[in-house]
């Protein structure tokens, strides 16, 4: 049925007579509405598929301007004016599609069911029963022993394993034969609705919102933040380590320094004149966090069957109730998407799925387009991305070869990872870098991986259902096909000794955890509420949809830790604030201001990470004792800054003669502990330092500046 708002009916001939009753406004009040229902309808695709090519082509301009060796602050403006001709050039073509595209597509409810021919594979009569059932059985095998494995439980995991890679092997067949057993959809999946558009745009900005409130202390910041500050006060890209040296020491892992996320938020502090934390955590990060969101939305749309709205708001309820201390994606998503690898599997992945959809089901330049500019945006906020794209890229490209759309996989695969890795070959020639000696030691084997992402327990057990069932929920053909083979590829890799071999032969080991990024997985969560439960009516139907939601939330809730929780390292706030520690920021804007000599800064190992975050100025003996192992553990670099910052920690008592060649050595100017390390407060005098500034509570604390 047509969408009544969108008829016009022009009359005979015009009627001389002015009308100013209720019958003359209709005509233009409805095409108001329908033109603001239409924006409203493709917002959240305007807003990521912009943000996407705005980041990518800022992402380009940054690895071009080395060649002109231009500051970021220049690079910065240059973009916002290319920018600027891009979004003028846009509205000119969308002016041109209006009439087009004027009408929205309100004809179908919000959360209703799709035609039948975009039934998922799980609810057509033509499956083969058998398999359906073994594939079911081998799923639910899998996701049972894999939650139970981590809890405690002696388990082998050869049997969530196998159970795993036989589940995931029998759904890519069941998709294949769906997929070649029937003609395409057309069109593949219905546009989203201004209702189901307004609901995700509403969602993404209350998502926003939270992010002022909710403070993680994440260690990594002091890398991340400090680097943006680094180059906000000095207007240039360190290539070489600023953490320890003034870009003097040779770089760490951000060596080739490719990532760009970092340098735009310190360039847009440097122009925009503000404190680059305050840029990133009041700015950006609220931005980043509704694209995220509706990135999530529109992946989920797209492979949702039925009941969009209902999978995304449970997508959204287990990013928000499922986090930690350790590795979960709620974890990666609000509390720490301004680090480029937050922001790279919270919006990244879900849109490189979406993408790759859209491009297998119409093979538009466009899909092309958006794909290519998505895989510079991957490289600009992470090196990661060339770890996890050639896997997404290939189980999605795998997938297709089944199905004989083998032109389409080569053609994504050179598109999505021909600039990830052939920027790091560049930069890696042209640049040169170092191996750490010791970041790589960490790593975990399957179990652990899985435990780490996809956790264990009821919330184990409901991923591991999510991971090998989601092919047969997803919309039929591609989204079905494509989740088949993530869970294919994600399958293989959790075999016992797949991670250890791709450790040996890359040398990444310290990343590997990583690996169940290449899942949508919140999505595919989402599609557990979808499957069509036996019913006889619709509205039973609809019910058992939403008991089956209230019971997966309710499972994130009892038996998870959620965001807000001070078990995943946050705080809560009545107010906007940076996402550190309220009083070690205090006291670091406290030694900034002080009139300090030359030299390091000793201070409380917590004091000496959050001051790179506050200022570039003030040089500290110890950003993160965890870099150490870039430089050598048993080296002197290193073991001189552990002796110091135990000392300022109070945790040793190193005597004077110990203390004074380090001192000296490191050339620490002012040393800053807290009034209860009573032995550094007596020794500092010891050591050729006087009291010039005192602190009161709470965080008492006595600074003391090297004499002569």
């Amino acid at each position: 049925m047509a969408n009544v708002d969108s008829i016009a009916v022009a009359p005979a001939e015009p009627d001389p007579t002015p009308r100013t009753g209720p019958s003359s406004r209709p005509a233009g009040a409805r095409a108001g509405l329908s033109r603001v229902r239409a924006l409203v309808a493709v917002a959240p695709a305007v807003l990521t598929d912009g943000a996407v090519i705005a980041f990518a082509l800022f992402t380009v301009l940054y690895h071009l301007a080395f060649l002109g060796d231009l500051r970021p602050s220049v690079t910065f403006r240059i973009w916002l004016l290319a920018c600027v001709v891009l979004a003028v050039v846009a509205v000119l073509r969308a002016r041109r599609r209006a009439s087009a595209d004027s009408a929205p597509a309100d004809s179908v409810p919000a959360d209703s069911a799709p035609a039948a021919q975009d039934e998922p594979v799980i609810g057509r009569p033509a499956t083969d029963r058998r398999l359906l059932i073994g594939v079911v059985v081998a799923a639910a095998v899998a996701a049972i022993s894999a939650g139970v494995a981590g809890t405690g439980v002696s388990l082998s995991w050869w049997i969530p394993a196998v159970a795993g890679l036989l589940a995931a092997v029998g759904g890519l067949l069941l998709v294949r034969q769906a997929w070649l057993s029937g003609p395409a959809p057309s069109p593949a999946a219905p546009a989203p609705t201004t209702v189901q558009s307004a609901y995700a745009l509403v969602v993404s900005a209350l998502v926003g919102i939270s992010s002022f409130f909710m403070a993680r202390n994440t260690p990594d910041d002091v890398y991340y933040v400090g680097k943006s500050v680094w180059i906000a006060e000095r207007d240039l890209i360190p290539l070489n380590d600023f953490l320890f040296s003034d870009n003097v020491l040779p770089a760490m892992g951000s060596q080739p320094p490719i990532p760009s996320i970092e340098v735009f938020d310190g360039a847009f502090a440097n122009v925009v004149g503000i404190h680059a934390s305050s840029a990133l955590w009041y700015v950006l990060l609220p931005i980043m966090a509704v694209i995220a969101v509706l990135a999530l939305w529109r992946l989920t749309h797209r492979w949702a069957p039925r009941r969009p709205l209902l999978a995304f708001t449970v997508a959204i309820a287990y990013l928000y109730l499922v986090a930690g201390d350790d590795a979960a994606l709620g974890t990666f998503h609000l509390l720490r998407l301004h680090e480029g690898k937050g922001m790279f599997v919270s919006a990244v992945i879900p849109l490189m799925w979406l993408y790759l959809t859209e491009w297998f089901d119409n093979r538009s330049r466009r899909s092309l387009l958006l794909i290519v500019a998505l895989s510079i945006t991957a490289i600009g906020l992470t090196n990661t991305a060339a770890i996890i794209l050639p896997m997404l890229v290939g189980a999605a490209g795998f997938a297709m070869l089944l199905v004989g759309r083998w032109k389409a996989a080569i053609v994504a695969a050179v598109a999505a990872l021909a600039y990830p890795i052939g920027s790091l070959v560049v930069s890696r020639l042209v640049l040169g870098g170092m191996t750490a000696t010791g970041a790589d030691d960490a790593f975990f084997d399957a179990a652990y991986t899985y435990k780490r992402t996809l956790l264990f327990g009821v919330v184990g057990v409901i991923s591991g259902l999510a991971l090998w069932c989601g092919a047969l929920l997803a919309r039929r053909r591609t989204p079905a096909l494509l989740a088949a083979g993530a869970a294919l590829a994600l399958s293989v890799l959790f075999v016992p000794g797949v991670l250890e071999l791709l450790s040996a032969l890359s040398g990444i080991s310290v990343v590997l955890w990583r690996v169940p990024w290449l899942l949508a997985l919140p999505t595919l969560i989402g599609l557990l509420c979808t499957v069509r439960v036996p019913a006889p009516t619709p509205a039973l139907r609809r019910a058992a949809a939403g008991g089956i939601a209230v019971l997966l939330v309710a499972s994130f809730a009892l038996f998870a830790t959620p965001m807000w929780s001070s078990k995943s390292w946050v705080e809560v706030h009545d107010r906007p604030t940076w996402k550190l520690p309220q009083q070690r920021q205090s006291i670091a804007f406290w030694i900034k201001g002080l009139d300090r000599p030359e030299g390091l800064l000793l201070a409380p190992k917590t004091i000496m990470r959050t001051t790179p975050i506050v200022t570039s100025e003030v040089r500290v003996v110890l950003p993160r004792d965890f870099y150490l192992v870039e430089y050598d553990l048993s080296s002197q670099f290193a073991k001189d800054r552990l002796l110091l910052s135990d000392f300022a920690d109070g945790t040793s008592s190193p005597s004077p003669a110990e203390l004074t060649p380090v001192l000296d050595r490191l050339d620490v100017g002012t040393i800053c502990v807290y009034n209860g390390n009573r032995y550094a407060r007596d020794t500092a005098p010891e050591l050729g330092y006087r009291e010039f500034a005192t602190r009161p509570a709470p965080g008492a604390m006595t600074c003391f500046r090297r004499v002569g």
